[in-house]
């Protein structure tokens, strides 16, 4: 329990307190003491792993990662900022965010979409703060829709079993309404500042990219987009698109390897053993009187519950807690779609709701500073309403 509650400590803080140990750091610390004091087995510390996870999770940071490398995403920027009007650009940066995020990792996107914003709110003389808050908001709210959306997406997928269109028929409604309700509130918070700029249709910018460059990433992700579609095991259909994107004449793969987030993997690796000990140590067992007590099966009730503990702990650790109780409640199905949306959607709550938000921040900060209240006035209003949306979506849908 000490190993626990320091883990989950320092998962909430960011860092160890007087320390420089991070929250990957910590899951490994934590990870490896509940081997050595004999609470997990080098045996049972296999079991704990869910690979599934892991490979999915790696895989599609290679298939983006090579879509980026390709120079996909810059191919968008330059269609998209030599065509924009002004009264255009805050819808298409939050649709655009928010259908990219829903089919690859939120956090990649935040990176590929924060220049974008800032160059064409440059040439566009407009205040860039509205549009990367659009960004971030918009990322968390799209992610929400599939399983390849976000890690914590990815996870409930590997560990609850369920298809890929399973996830899009229950939540891709919720992120649409959740993107329309970010573009209204976006509006009405920032209606008093120029929305239009210069008129002039913009000229491209950036590194021209020929579609002859772009043919091949492009099909690898319709087949595995297809291939989630059509039912195939997420985890296997992304490793074959890692696979056959390495398979290549151009790029080194050295400069591939260099897109993965090696420290959210390990972070996994370590939760997964931490948690697993939790669960030897009986932690679990307490967890699940709690929730028979409070009845956390109530849709409403667990929503409340996961959006305070994935602020208070970050998402991902929470729903690493929360999910040994989701199988044992009545109706298993929703209680795994109300994980997964309010997760993902609590994550605009404030500025340190997700990574995805610390990314806009960290990514624009030479042009703007983002301050906390800056993106709680957006962040807290978003969250609200679009976690109304996702609870009674969940209640009433059949």
């Amino acid at each position: 329990m000490v190993v626990f509650a320091i883990s989950y400590l320092v998962f909430a803080l960011g860092k160890l307190p007087g320390m420089r140990i991070d929250r990957p750091g910590m899951a490994i610390i934590g990870a490896v003491l509940m081997v050595a004091f004999r609470i997990v087995s080098a045996g049972e510390a296999l079991r704990f792993i869910d690979f599934g996870t892991l490979v999915l999770l790696f895989s599609m940071m290679l298939v983006v990662g090579s879509l980026h490398l390709a120079g996909f995403f810059d191919w968008i920027t330059e269609q998209l900022i030599a065509r924009l009007k002004p009264h255009h650009l805050l819808p298409t940066v939050i649709f655009l965010t928010g259908i990219l995020s829903a089919f690859f990792v939120n956090d990649i996107i935040c990176l590929v979409m924060v220049p974008f914003a800032l160059v064409a709110t440059e040439r566009m003389d407009l205040k860039p703060l509205p549009y990367l808050l659009a960004v971030a908001t918009s990322a968390n709210i799209g992610s929400v829709a599939t399983i390849t959306g976000n890690p914590q997406n990815m996870l409930i997928g590997s560990t609850s079993g369920l298809p890929y269109l399973f996830f899009l028929w229950h939540l891709g409604p919720i992120a649409l309404v959740g993107l329309l309700l970010d573009w209204l509130i976006l509006r009405l918070l920032f209606g008093s500042e120029p929305v239009c700029g210069k008129e002039a249709v913009l000229a491209s910018v950036g590194a021209h990219v020929t579609l002859g460059e772009l043919w091949k990433p492009a099909l690898v992700v319709f087949l595995v987009l297809i291939g989630f579609l059509s039912g195939v095991p997420p985890a296997m259909m992304a490793a074959i698109g890692a696979a056959l994107m390495l398979i290549t004449r151009t790029h080194n793969p050295r400069l591939l390897y260099d897109e993965v987030d090696w420290g959210l993997l390990v972070f996994f690796v370590g939760l997964f053993l931490i948690v697993g000990g939790a669960e030897n140590s009986g932690l679990t067992g307490s967890l699940f009187e709690i929730a028979n007590r409070f009845n956390l099966q109530n849709t409403g009730l667990l929503t409340v519950v996961t959006a305070v503990l994935s602020n208070l702990v970050s998402n991902v650790p929470a729903v690493m807690l929360l999910k040994s109780l989701i199988p044992s409640f009545r109706h298993p199905q929703t209680g795994w779609m109300v994980l997964a949306m309010a997760s993902t959607l609590a994550g605009n709550l404030t500025i340190t709701g997700s990574v995805a938000n610390l990314i806009v921040v960290e990514r624009a900060r030479n042009e703007v500073r983002i301050g906390f209240w800056d993106y709680a006035r957006v962040g807290i209003p978003v969250t609200l309403a679009t976690l109304a949306v996702g609870w009674l979506w969940l209640t009433w849908i059949p």
